[in-house]
């Protein structure tokens, strides 16, 4: 086989992993309480953005569509509101980080990366809920401005720091497992045991933490 085929084989194999593991994440997603009745949190970002820190942004971007398509014609009931919704958001957290880590592949570079993620995505979704959920809610738009304070900006940055945290925390034991299943080649350095062991305690601070205001804003707890 063609040194090239046999590459393009192992990239489209791995795109596809990745887009089933992000549908099974929505699917996982779909337990976690609702914020203000209509606003879920989603952890298919978590595996689109590590699409997107293997092989970029139009590969983040790409599993977005796919995902997003395939939940809008099995599980969604939200329609084409909620498709745009979808990639809209999805791809503003992933494809920033994507870029950026691409630029500069070590730690900082994955933690400046995600960090522009977040705030992209939530101020991409300020925006767009502005624009489009008076059309889905039925309501007046003094009603959705009035929300975007109390209610989009905390529920954005919650649910950014969450799937930023996750990211951190299985990035690269999801890269390990596609290396040893030879879908992934080598091309980036790994960092030292004490390393791996601080950002995975730093990570999981921080998710439990989102977790807790994620849990508030959901009004669980």
């Amino acid at each position: 086989m063609n040194p090239n085929s046999k590459e393009n084989v192992k990239k489209i194999t791995t795109v596809g992993m990745l887009c089933a593991i992000a549908f099974v994440a929505k699917l996982v997603s779909s337990v976690i309480p609702a914020v203000s009745g209509f606003l879920s949190f989603d952890l298919k970002d978590v595996i689109i953005v590590i699409a997107g820190f293997m092989m970029g942004p139009v590969t983040a971007g790409l599993v977005t569509l796919i995902v997003s398509l395939i939940e809008m014609i099995t599980i969604s009931s939200t329609g084409l509101i909620g498709l745009i919704m979808n990639i809209l958001s999805s791809c503003a957290f992933a494809c920033p980080a994507a870029l950026i880590y691409q630029k500069h592949r070590n730690l900082k570079g994955a933690v400046i990366g995600l960090g522009c993620g977040v705030i992209c995505m939530t101020a991409v979704m300020i925006l767009w809920n502005w624009l489009i959920t008076p059309l889905y809610m039925h309501v007046d738009r003094s009603v959705v401005i009035g929300m975007l304070v109390p209610v989009f900006l905390p529920f954005n940055l919650v649910k950014g720091g969450i799937n930023a945290a996750l990211t951190m925390l299985i990035y690269k034991p999801v890269v390990n497992a596609l290396r040893r299943a030879h879908l992934l080649e080598e091309n980036e350095a790994s960092g030292g045991h004490k390393t791996k062991i601080g950002v995975a305690i730093i990570s999981a601070v921080l998710f439990v933490t989102f977790v807790l205001l994620a849990l508030v804003l959901a009004k669980v707890i």
